[in-house]
């Protein structure tokens, strides 16, 4: 078996595969996905399907979900006991997943082991590490999926987790000194993130070092007129050292 969350969640096993619709399995299944291994209990799961308008027949609804979704990868993917995929627990429910089975799973390894390599200096293994999470994350999580609080609160938390891989991703290429081939990547960063300070930061601070001293004075004040104009502050003290030194 095979689950991926970002982009269309979708199942697969030997070839065959199926999205999960915009429905209330799908979005179940989503949240079983996003603590897999992890028994997510009734009371979470109708959170998530319904907030704060509950059925009287939730728990029955819920049963009926999934009973659903183990028909689902009965007939589609032919999973002979899918029950032992989706398994019933006292408290609640459970995906039982190998780490391999799940691109998320996947994606927090590789980034764990990025950081690791950056942390003990190893930058080029950090880099190869960053750049294979990155290619599993290139879509949203959960694209298209209807999402409750818990379903929501997964989805951004895997997008700083995103951010937080490219943000170190690019300090592993500056401390090798590839700070040309940076500025390319760092320009559609900020453009994307027009309120992220570090991306910002360090498309100046590469600028400066390849010697491009006025197109990171343009950079720094594109992002003072974006702060002023849309939060009424200041760019960051970092940000503002950074600044001076530009001007000596």
């Amino acid at each position: 078996m095979h689950f991926k969350v970002f982009g269309q969640v979708e199942a697969s096993r030997d070839g065959e595969s199926f999205l999960l619709g915009k429905s209330k399995v799908g979005q179940m299944l989503s949240l079983l996905l996003a603590r897999s291994n992890e028994v997510v209990s009734i009371d979470a799961l109708i959170d998530e399907l319904w907030g704060d308008r509950v059925p009287r027949t939730a728990v029955t609804t819920l049963q009926t979900y999934v009973y659903h979704a183990r028909k689902l990868f009965e007939t589609e993917l032919r999973v002979e006991h899918p029950e032992q995929l989706l398994v019933t627990c006292t408290s609640g429910y459970l995906m039982a997943l190998a780490d391999t089975e799940l691109d998320a799973i996947l994606f927090e390894a590789l980034i764990s082991e990025g950081m690791s390599c950056f942390n003990d200096g190893h930058a080029e293994a950090a880099l190869d590490h960053f750049s294979k999470a990155l290619s599993l994350s290139r879509s949203p999580a959960f694209l298209g999926m209807p999402m409750g609080r818990s379903l929501e609160m997964h989805s951004i938390y895997l997008q700083e987790l995103r951010l937080s891989a490219i943000s170190v991703r690019v300090d592993a290429y500056k401390s090798l000194g590839r700070h040309r081939e940076l500025i390319p990547e760092l320009r559609s960063l900020v453009s994307e993130n027009p309120l992220n300070e570090n991306f910002h930061a360090q498309l100046i601070d590469s600028l400066h070092h390849c010697g491009r001293r006025a197109e990171a004075l343009q950079a720094y004040q594109r992002l003072s007129n974006v702060l002023d104009v849309e939060l009424g502050v200041r760019p960051s003290l970092q940000l503002q050292d950074l600044y001076q030194k530009l001007l000596v």
